[in-house]
């Protein structure tokens, strides 16, 4: 089997689906494994490490696609403007790709069914189930983590102060209050990484699971009295709130923000936009000079003044929209992508052939298009199908 690694074409993304490390393994399983070139270089990985790791190192993205039997991408197939086609006009029908798809995004419904079009088999990869064994392909997860850990490096540079108490000889300066909503992966890490920092951490979750994690991590509960049962779904996750407790939730927390230097918006709804839980008003009552990030923005945003990837200043506040933070740690973060990706192959091959066994849990969860077909379904319901 040819597996192929195209470099990613999106603005800004300096990740890539493979590592010297993982490509090495590729190749001792008796896998060829095709490199374009340059596809590396983002996240400091040489052409030269690839090889040595036993890739054939290829010029032209079309040439990878077309000789591929296997496509490992980290974004999903996007119009390539210096070819004049799109990614997928570049694959063919048997084909395998396995990337982010986000089928159910309705922005992605065309190209998914472009995909199921032209015959490509494809697996994506936020559908993994968060269940024990598939632990080590939950690239979702990893990407999460760095998010997490990168939002609040961000908030850092982007404030006026220091963070961690300080004493000097004129007096001693207090720590920032950081306060980390949604205590999901990336929330839990979030605030693992303020603490490092020295921050004094508030964190507020509607699950109680979630604050019980939140609180083990040294964070200080903010209570938003939404009971269990509605606020938490299937598998864990967050409900979407009726609007009288998603006010109630915003009434909980306001008087909290006020009082922050950094906000961490990281609150996310499975499948749904997330919810907005930091309005205008509240913006208006937080400290001159003090910073929020919306780690949601690439599910629409907690704060009704955030602007996708964009990086605003609004009545005093900085607002950080910047959107795919995974990819402003490239280094680590396609470390951590390319082994969840190397971990799914491996789960998926048998005999040195890919074999889909439909009544397994993590195929069912991530096969998108098969068959000619869309088959995922939440990208059937959300597409009417």
């Amino acid at each position: 089997m040819i597996i192929g690694i195209p470099k990613e074409i999106m603005r800004g993304e300096n990740r890539v689906a493979a590592v010297p490390e993982t490509v090495q393994k590729f190749v001792q399983a008796g896998f060829t494994v095709l490199v374009e070139a340059g596809a590396g270089a983002g996240a400091f990985f040489s052409d030269s490490q690839y090889q040595e790791a036993g890739a054939t190192i290829v010029s032209d993205a079309e040439e990878v696609y077309a000789k591929a039997d296997l496509i490992l991408k980290v974004k999903e197939p996007l119009f390539n403007a210096k070819k004049n086609k799109h990614e997928v006009d570049m694959m063919r029908a048997g084909q395998y790709l396995i990337t982010f798809i986000h089928p159910a995004a309705p922005a992605n419904h065309q190209m998914v069914k472009d995909l199921a079009a032209k015959g490509v088999i494809s697996l994506t990869l936020d559908g993994i189930p968060r269940i024990s064994r598939a632990q080590k392909m939950d690239a979702l997860t990893s990407m999460s983590t760095c998010a997490g850990y990168r939002s609040v490096i961000m908030a850092a540079e982007s404030l006026t102060k220091f963070v961690p108490q300080i004493f000097t000889a004129v007096g001693m300066i207090k720590p920032a209050n950081v306060f980390v909503i949604g205590a999901g992966v990336a929330g839990l890490q979030a605030i693992a990484t303020a603490k490092r920092l020295g921050a004094v951490v508030y964190a507020a979750d509607i699950r109680p699971d979630a604050c019980e994690q939140a609180k083990s991590l040294g964070a200080k509960l903010v209570e938003t009295g939404v009971p269990a049962e509605i606020a938490v779904g299937q598998g864990g996750y967050a409900n979407k709130l009726p609007d009288e407790w998603l006010e109630k939730e915003r009434e909980a927390i306001k008087d909290t923000v006020k009082e922050m230097d950094i906000l961490i918006l990281s609150a996310l709804i499975p499948g749904k936009l997330a919810p907005i839980l930091i309005t205008e008003e509240m913006v208006k009552s937080m400290k001159p000079g003090s910073v929020i990030v919306d780690i949601s923005i690439d599910q629409g945003g907690n704060c009704e003044l955030t602007e996708p990837g964009e990086i605003v200043v609004k009545h005093g506040v900085t607002i950080q929209g910047i959107k795919n933070i995974p990819g402003h740690i490239p280094t680590s973060s396609t470390w951590m992508f390319a082994n969840n990706v190397y971990h799914l192959v491996d789960y998926l091959v048998k005999d040195g052939k890919i074999v889909l066994d439909t009544s397994d849990e993590i195929v069912a969860s991530i096969l998108v298009t098969d068959g000619k077909e869309v088959v995922h379904q939440g990208a059937r319901e959300a597409m009417g199908l």
